[in-house]
């Protein structure tokens, strides 16, 4: 069984999360889209205190963590440590 590594970037919103995949797709030429997953901060209700993750599937380890961060960073986001 081959571990797949994954990668989850977490963004402050939607718009964010969006823009972060769609780059992804293009600057690494992913061949699966990264998966959107609304995040609910504990006891919120409200989708205003949502976060969104980014997930990246990674089959074969290609992709630069810090790559990823920075990224990230860029939309006011990180990389979650594994």
């Amino acid at each position: 069984m081959n571990d797949v590594t994954r990668h989850v970037l977490v963004l402050p919103d939607r718009d964010a999360a969006e823009d972060v995949a769609t780059e992804l797709t293009d600057l690494f030429g992913l061949a699966e889209e990264p998966q959107l997953v609304r995040d609910a901060l504990a006891g919120e209700d409200d989708a205003e205190d949502a976060q969104w993750l980014v997930v990246v599937e990674d089959p074969d380890a290609r992709l630069d963590p810090e790559a990823l961060d920075a990224l990230a960073a860029e939309h006011d986001g990180w990389l979650e440590s594994p």
